[in-house]
């Protein structure tokens, strides 16, 4: 299979048909001029919250635009990921009829969306490596297959996906591939951000949650084709993203040494996090990560998440998912947590 992508093909026919509902704030922007807004049914009493927030985030999306490269009429956000990712699957897939593919193991909402959605969800275990098995994804792709999922950095595997496997996926897929980037800025490799221009059915989703610290305010975001945006700014709300979000994380992103700081001190905790977790007796495996956790292998994933909760230590027991059996997923924290995490991980029997 060659990719022969149409946009127009893929999208459902009732979103290609439909009109988006236009909002006062769509209709009218601030010029900055001193002007009486009596257009939007708001209050007109100033609480600094009174007034509708902007629906095109465009301040946001032009700070973003200025950091990644990618013009902003490319750029979608959403209220988190979640949103992103079910607005890509109520654009695209039709229920009843189409399905997506997911690689378990991986970020369980992708399952979730589509039986919301009523998409088949057709699963392909990655390999034992934890790499795409590109030979048997390619096999289930069919004339309903609109998506496929790579969660890369990988969530709970911790390992981006190799590019040559990425690649075939691309090159020999004519629907749209989401790359689920939540984790980009703990990893060495470089984001398909740069890719973009070269695949019109990629998307990309990253997040402020995680490197970004704003886990809190929900912030989504959606690198794809102008064509792709179009097409989801039609479906979104109108207000997605409200304006307390909007303010924080434009703060957030305008001080960038911050976050670099925080993640480079992260990357320094995870070096020494690895080695350490070694040292323990009853940790047979700690899996190389791109992210900023680690998946390690124990003798009883059961018990050891148990003992640990007894200490106060919430960790994330993975053992039922695929490929994971007797695994737990620790996310990296402060020096003073990691060592604290160190100090109860050799003191159970």
């Amino acid at each position: 299979m060659t990719n022969k992508f149409n946009l127009d093909n893929l999208t459902r026919e009732n979103i290609r048909n439909i009109s988006p509902y236009s909002s006062a704030r769509d209709e009218f922007q601030s010029t900055g001029n001193s002007m009486i807004f009596l257009d939007a049914n708001e209050n007109p009493f100033e609480t600094d919250v009174n007034r509708y927030p902007d629906p095109q985030q465009r301040d946001l999306k032009e700070e973003l635009s200025a950091i990644k490269g990618v013009h902003r009429h490319c750029i979608l956000l959403g209220n988190g990921s979640d949103e992103v990712l079910d607005l890509l699957f109520r654009a695209f897939c039709e229920p009843g009829k189409d399905n997506v593919i997911t690689l378990p193991p991986t970020y369980g909402m992708y399952k979730v969306l589509a039986g919301i959605n009523n998409i088949e969800n057709r699963e392909v275990l990655l390999t034992t490596a934890f790499e795409p098995d590109v030979k048997q994804i390619l096999k289930k792709i069919d004339e309903a297959t609109k998506m496929i999922f790579l969660c890369s950095p990988n969530n709970p595997t911790g390992n981006s996906f190799s590019e040559a496997n990425v690649l075939e996926i691309l090159e020999n897929f004519s629907g749209l591939v989401v790359i689920d980037e939540a984790y980009i800025d703990f990893s060495e490799k470089e984001s398909w951000i740069k890719r973009l221009e070269d695949f019109p059915n990629l998307v990309i989703t990253q997040t402020l949650s995680k490197a970004y610290g704003m886990a809190g305010i929900r912030l989504g975001i959606c690198y794809a084709s102008e064509e792709i945006i179009r097409i989801l700014n039609r479906i979104k709300p109108p207000y997605n993203v409200n304006e307390l979000t909007q303010q924080r994380a434009l703060e957030r992103l305008q001080h960038k040494e911050d976050v670099d700081s925080e993640v480079s001190g992260i990357l320094d905790e995870r070096k020494g996090l690895f080695e350490a977790l070694l040292e323990v007796n009853y940790i047979s495996k700690v899996y190389p990560s791109d992210a900023n956790f680690f998946l390690i292998l124990v003798d009883d994933a059961g018990k050891r998440y148990e003992q640990l909760l007894e200490k106060n230590i919430v960790i994330r027991n993975r053992t039922k998912e695929p490929l994971c059996e007797n695994t737990l997923r620790i996310t990296i924290g402060t020096a003073k947590e990691n060592k604290e995490l160190l100090q109860a991980l050799k003191e159970l029997e």
